[in-house]
C-alpha cells in the first residue's frame, strides 16, 4: 500500500488528513514535530510527504532541504498563509508542489497527490542532449563535461521535457501540464521557480542562460548550443 507521511503540528487537522487519506486507500504515518520527521522518514521510506511549513523543532522548509540531500521523494507543502514568500521558500528548498490550507478542498488534495505519485521517468535507450548536457533517462542522471550533476525529480523532468522537443517554445501552462500533470494559470510560478533552480545547476552562467532560453512573452525552450 502507498505510504504517505503527513507532517502537521495541528493534531486535529492531522487526524482529518489521516482519515481522508485512509479513505482514499493510502497508508498514513502522522508526525507532529519537524525535529522528529527526518528520523521517521528514514525509517519508514514513504512514497510521498505532505509537509506543513510551520512546525515545532525544525520548520518545514529546512526539513525539505534536509530530505532533498538524500531523496527525491515527492513533497507537497501546505501553508496556513497564502503569501508568496512562503510558497517560494518551500519550492526553492525542493518541494514539488504547494497548497494553501484555507484554499483547497479534499478532491484537489487527492488529485495533486495522485499526480505526484504517478509521475515516473519514461526510460529510453537513447540519451538526450542540450548543449554540453547529456541526459540519461534510464539512469535518471545528467552529465556535463564528464561530471554528474544531481537534480531533483522535477528538475530532471523539466529538462527532459525541453530536450525531447528542442524546437518547441513551451508556455508555462504547457510545462505545468507536461511536468506537473495539471494546468492552473495561478500555479505558473511553480515553473518559474524550478526553471531558475535548474539553471543554477546546469548553466555556466545562470544570469545569461544558453541551455534553457527564455522566449519573452511566451515561455521557455531548449538552447541550441
Amino acid at each position: 500500500m502507498t505510504l504517505i507521511m503527513v507532517v502537521e503540528d495541528d493534531h486535529d487537522l492531522a487526524e482529518v488528513l489521516g482519515i481522508v487519506l485512509n479513505n482514499a486507500g493510502y497508508e498514513v504515518d502522522l508526525v507532529n514535530r519537524g525535529d522528529e520527521a527526518l528520523e521517521v522518514f528514514r525509517s519508514q521510506n514513504p512514497d510521498l510527504i505532505l509537509m506543513d511549513v510551520m512546525l515545532p523543532g525544525v520548520d518545514g522548509v529546512e526539513l525539505v532541504r534536509q530530505i532533498r540531500q538524500e531523496s527525491m521523494v515527492p513533497i507537497i507543502m501546505t501553508t496556513a498563509r497564502g503569501e508568496t514568500s512562503d510558497k517560494l521558500a518551500g519550492l526553492e528548498a525542493g518541494a514539488d508542489d504547494y497548497l494553501v490550507k484555507s484554499q483547497y478542498q479534499e478532491p484537489e488534495l487527492l488529485a495533486r497527490i495522485k499526480v505526484q505519485l504517478r509521475r515516473r521517468p519514461t526510460p529510453t535507450a537513447e540519451p538526450l542532449k542540450i548543449g554540453s548536457i547529456l541526459i540519461d533517462q534510464v539512469a535518471h542522471t545528467i552529465n556535463r563535461d564528464g561530471k554528474v550533476i544531481p537534480l531533483t525529480r522535477l528538475e530532471f523532468d523539466l529538462l527532459v521535457a525541453l530536450a525531447k522537443d528542442p524546437g518547441r517554445v513551451f508556455t508555462r501552462e504547457a510545462l505545468l501540464s507536461e511536468v506537473w500533470g495539471y494546468q492552473h494559470a495561478a500555479d505558473t510560478r511553480l515553473v518559474n521557480v524550478h526553471i531558475q533552480r535548474l539553471r543554477a545547476k546546469i548553466e555556466y552562467d545562470p544570469e545569461n542562460p544558453d541551455l534553457i532560453v527564455t522566449v519573452r512573452g511566451v515561455g521557455y525552450k531548449a538552447g541550441q548550443n
